[in-house]
């Protein structure tokens, strides 16, 4: 029984999941028939790695309308803020300090939003302005991540925000095409998953299957499909409307989400639609250079994405066993029609990650090492819950976040 319940169980994914196997959509270059203004928040802690190309390829985006990027530097200590000045500076994009996140609320906006206002007002392109906001201490019961979007939203004017991470780099194309998708069909959040790092041992080993595993969790056909609940979003890259933001109340009322995009698309969705795809023009430039990096990333969240429930945890490692572990296991031991049942859930599940194998120009014989990559995954799905039991909570950039939901 169990090898034919494992055959079904793929059966069920392979062909009635949403589709979430096919590795797409993809949005493809395209011009935007309306140009609203759009303000870039990047919030930022500790980014001197990676902030440079970041905001370089931001302020070099070929967009026909009014935009600006808006960095919210988060108590750095390695001279992030510093480093962005520069590389904006490098590139002759005009920089405004606006001090703290409430000075720069209670001034409505200062000379750049003023500039963005005026160019919008005569339809022509201002040209692109880094502002630079120093972020106020971040209050209890906050993520530090939302904390300073939300003070980047506070001084912001514009209809159209996009939230980007401090490790990403844009093609010059990007904004385009996200606003295109934003404007039709319209939707009220477009969302891409970048291409994420993918040169190391650990990384060329787990990072193709950490995209494939979260199509499997948010397939992207049922988030994109309006008549289905399932909502989701990649927090690297969020476009999203003004008006739709302010519809749920702000960042404010998801002030504690650790799984901080998910839970706003979700948001979001319940009144509007939401586009969720995968992106050939932003890439991720953070390394997770060791197994151990990777590790961590996943058991920061992944005990908060099962809402902290032991039940949870339990029926999402027994799935995860009979999904990967089980066909194999019969396959190689059982005899007769159940050997076959093991081998065809075996193969539908290796068939399955090729897709997602071919976007990161990885070879298909990895396609035979998911039970191996998926008990990593498990491993670290459970090191989370211990830790949280243990009363540690989750822990990003030297903070804490015990509470965090």
């Amino acid at each position: 029984m169990l090898a034919l319940l494992t055959l079904v169980v793929w059966g069920y994914l392979f062909f009635a999941h949403g589709r979430f196997w096919f590795s797409t959509p993809e949005l493809t270059p395209t011009p935007p028939r309306e140009l609203p203004a759009v303000d870039i928040v990047i919030p930022a802690r500790d980014e001197a790695q990676t902030i440079d190309h970041a905001v370089a390829s931001l302020l070099a985006q070929d967009y026909g309308g009014v935009f600006r990027v808006v960095l919210v530097d988060d108590s750095s200590t390695d001279g992030t803020a510093e480093i962005a000045r520069a590389a904006a500076a490098r590139i002759g994009a005009a920089v405004d300090y606006a001090g703290t996140g409430a000075e720069r609320a209670a001034v409505g906006g200062g000379p750049a939003a003023a500039v963005a206002e005026a160019g919008a007002a005569v339809g022509v392109a201002a040209a692109p302005t880094l502002q630079v906001i120093t972020g106020a201490p971040k209050p209890a019961g906050w993520s530090g991540k939302l904390w300073a979007l939300a003070q980047g939203v506070a001084a912001s004017g514009a209809p159209v925000l996009l939230f980007a991470d401090a490790d990403i780099v844009h093609d010059p194309r990007h904004l385009s095409t996200l606003v295109a998708r934003l404007v039709e069909p319209r939707v009220d959040l477009v969302s891409e998953m970048v291409r994420l790092n993918c040169s190391s041992l650990a990384e060329r080993a787990l990072v193709p299957a950490f995209i494939y595993f979260f199509q499997m969790l948010y397939p992207f056909a049922k988030v994109n499909d309006p008549k289905s609940r399932v909502a989701a979003a990649a927090g690297g890259t969020v476009l999203i409307r003004r008006d739709a933001l302010q519809r749920i109340g702000g960042i404010e009322t998801i002030k504690g989400a650790l799984i901080d995009d998910v839970t706003l698309a979700q948001a979001v969705k319940r009144g509007g639609a939401v586009h969720l795809g995968h992106s050939a023009l932003a890439a991720s430039i953070r390394p997770y250079p060791h197994f151990r990096h990777i590790w961590d990333m996943i058991s920061r969240t992944a005990f908060t994405q099962l809402r902290y429930s032991g039940w949870l945890l339990a029926v999402a490692l027994l799935g995860l066993t009979l999904v990967w572990w089980v066909p194999l296991l019969v396959a190689l031991m059982g005899q007769g029609w159940q050997r076959g049942c093991g081998v065809a859930a075996f193969a539908l599940g290796a068939a399955s990650f090729l897709p997602t194998l071919r976007r990161y120009d990885r070879s298909p014989w990895w396609s035979l090492a998911l039970p191996l990559i998926a008990l990593f995954y498990m491993a670290a799905t459970l090191d989370s819950a211990l830790t949280h039991w243990r009363g540690s909570g989750a822990r990003w950039k030297g903070r804490d976040y015990k509470d965090a939901v």
